[in-house]
């Protein structure tokens, strides 16, 4: 391969690999994530410094929801959406659409007996 290619397929770190394929807006993002333990790679905890290869299994927890990617080619610079998207292959699931439960107004004061009887009722604490 050239040495100009941001295309490659030898092994990189995972941080950075998150950062080129743009799953994290900055590197120290994506190494704080994985300190964190928010990132994992064939369904182990892994350091900044572990590198991914083509075929590896990444979990990415972000804001409570798991994000599974299958790693197609390793990249190390940061490169386009369109181009980052042929990087990996997306399997995570469809998230439930999340209703907004018991979401009063702002500015709206102390929900009365009945408000607050409905908002349980709602999120099913009877």
């Amino acid at each position: 391969m050239n040495a100009q290619n941001p295309m490659m397929t030898k092994p990189v770190r995972i941080d950075s690999w998150l950062w080129a394929i743009r799953v994290y807006k900055t590197r120290s993002a994506a190494t704080t994530a994985c300190r964190a333990g928010h990132v994992r790679v064939n369904s182990d905890k892994v350091k900044a410094a572990q590198t991914v290869k083509p075929g590896d299994e990444v979990r990415i927890r972000i804001s409570g929801f798991d994000r599974i990617l299958i790693v197609r080619q390793t990249l190390t610079k940061r490169v386009g959406a369109p181009v980052a998207a042929l990087a990996y292959d997306d399997r995570t699931p469809a998230r439930e659409p999340v209703a907004a439960l018991g979401v009063r107004d702002r500015g709206a004061g102390r929900p009365t007996k009945r408000e607050r009887r409905e908002i349980d009722r709602l999120r099913g604490r009877d």
